[in-house]
């Protein structure tokens, strides 16, 4: 039997701890030691009001855009504390990728649309084709995100409302134990899902510090917006993956190793 593509390879997660349970488990069994540092909570709003107000008018919508399972978790909980299920059959729900979409499916809502390519830019390519000029459009999302979204469909002429329904803040502590591990040379790639992992990461060590401490990691991105954002750090990125989603960005980590060391086998994730 041949050796796992990952085997002694240690790698580090900065996902939200409650999120991180699929990543690891695929990365274990790709014979990797999995070691979870997370870098973000997912915590809900400071306050509901914002949603509550949305939620009597739901039926004047003609789109629900959800760029995150996150988002889905807790606009789902709120409508359910405030006894609004189901949602009304006459919206269309759109899904930024898989992972969002099996979380809608898993509610029982059917998912109208969802983009090529798992980001904000290929929503506004799709919605080209779907003459939303003067329609409504719920969009949920996190507190801090980029505003090329809603920007972008608000110049097709939709009308546009954003809702925040999470917050990602950065644990508590952890700066001794971070640069402990890059120090003690521990680690041989460090993973990033979303931007704020890698801002509340970076935000742990000094700027001018990290070329330092990463040197000998591999930098591991699920997509190129992180990416974009990891860079900004200076941080050098060699591994993304095609499709970026946490199965892909498994396989891309040990398809890199894969190429460093011919003699394992590549994953069929």
């Amino acid at each position: 039997m041949g050796k796992a593509p990952l085997n002694g390879k240690r790698i580090l997660i900065t996902r939200a701890r409650e999120q991180s349970g699929e990543f690891a488990t695929l990365l274990k069994k790709t014979g990797a030691e999995v070691m979870e540092f997370p870098t973000i909570e997912i915590v809900p709003p400071l306050s509901w009001k914002e949603l509550d107000r949305v939620f009597p008018r739901l039926k004047s919508y003609d789109w629900l855009i959800f760029t995150s399972a996150n988002g889905v978790h807790f606009f789902w909980q709120r409508l359910r504390e405030k006894g609004k299920i189901p949602l009304p059959s006459s919206i269309k729900v759109c899904a930024i990728g898989p992972a969002t979409a099996k979380q809608l499916k898993g509610k029982k809502i059917s998912v109208d649309y969802m983009p090529k390519e798992f980001i904000a830019e290929s929503i506004l390519d799709g919605f080209q084709k779907k003459f939303i000029k003067g329609k409504r459009i719920l969009l949920a999302r996190a507190k801090k995100a980029r505003d090329i979204l809603p920007k972008g469909l608000r110049k097709m002429g939709a009308k546009v409302d954003v809702v925040e329904v999470y917050r990602t803040i950065k644990p508590r502590g952890g700066s001794k134990r971070l640069r402990q591990l890059l120090t003690d040379g521990k680690i041989d790639v460090i993973t990033f899902t979303s931007s704020s992992t890698v801002n509340h990461f970076a935000d742990l060590l000094k700027k001018e510090d990290l070329q330092k401490r990463l040197k000998g990691i591999a930098i591991a991105c699920i997509g190129p917006v992180t990416a974009k954002t990891a860079k900004e750090w200076g941080m050098k990125v060699q591994i993304q993956p095609k499709e970026y989603t946490i199965p892909g960005l498994t396989k891309a980590i040990a398809e890199y190793f894969d190429k460093k060391f011919p003699s394992s086998p590549s994953i069929p994730l």
